[in-house]
């Protein structure tokens, strides 16, 4: 059986090594990729967050959130990391500005890498500002990367259960008909964040509502995770 510890980190730190040599000429350093359930936030990194107990040593910490996983496309996931690698970049080739702000020479290596910032993650929101969401550029260098990325059948594969019932942007993960949050969510397919499709379980007949190509698991007791249908 494949240890989900080692397929897990493994398959963040293809992805940052990917990105590492595409994005930025390979000049990041080493760090710590960490899972970390942060609330109302996707990732974060802290530089020289870790020292070695023996070699006195530091390393920075790239943390992703886990719990978005499955309530977001992959690529949301991807972004999230290279959104944090600029980070890195800028604490160590560049000048980060106060605690939290997203200055100008971020923003323009955002961009320059192919992410768009935004305070709105939409087309038109301030490029800096304290807390930062992006969009991927249309034919950019991140896309560019990601389309030869995806091509090694690269994935994440292990997938909460139980994610948050909100988005970081507040939006709602799947709701029912009545409005009410639920779903044993499993993987995300856009970032279309205005459209709702209807999909319903085939045993118990239980209807949600949720993104475009969304796969949700029904939790019903009888109905042994069940693969909701889209129904309109």
């Amino acid at each position: 059986m494949t240890n989900p510890t080692v397929q897990a980190y493994a398959e963040l730190q293809a992805a940052f090594d990917h990105y590492n040599a595409r994005l930025f000429d390979g000049q990041l350093p080493f760090c710590l990729i960490t899972m970390q359930r942060e609330a109302r936030t996707y990732g974060y990194f802290s530089s020289q967050r870790f020292v070695h107990r023996h070699d006195k040593s530091t390393t920075d910490e790239i943390a992703i959130n886990p719990a978005y996983f499955a309530v977001v496309p992959l690529l949301e996931v991807l972004q999230t990391l290279v959104h944090e690698m600029a980070h890195a970049w800028q604490f160590h080739f560049g000048k980060p500005g106060r605690r939290g702000y997203h200055n100008k020479e971020w923003a323009d290596k955002m961009e320059a890498i192919g992410l768009m910032p935004s305070n709105t993650g939409k087309p038109g929101g301030a490029r800096t500002g304290e807390k930062m969401a992006d969009y991927a550029i249309t034919g950019g260098r991140f896309m560019q990367a990601t389309d030869e990325l995806l091509t090694r059948k690269f994935s994440v594969s292990w997938l909460d259960r139980f994610p948050p019932a909100h988005h970081v942007d507040g939006t709602p993960a799947a709701v029912n008909e009545d409005g009410d949050e639920l779903g044993e969510l499993v993987e995300a397919g856009t970032r279309n964040r205005s459209n709702r499709v209807k999909y319903r379980c085939p045993i118990c007949s239980t209807q949600v509502w949720g993104k475009p190509e969304l796969r949700i698991l029904c939790g019903g007791d009888d109905c042994d995770a069940a693969e909701f249908e889209a129904v309109g």
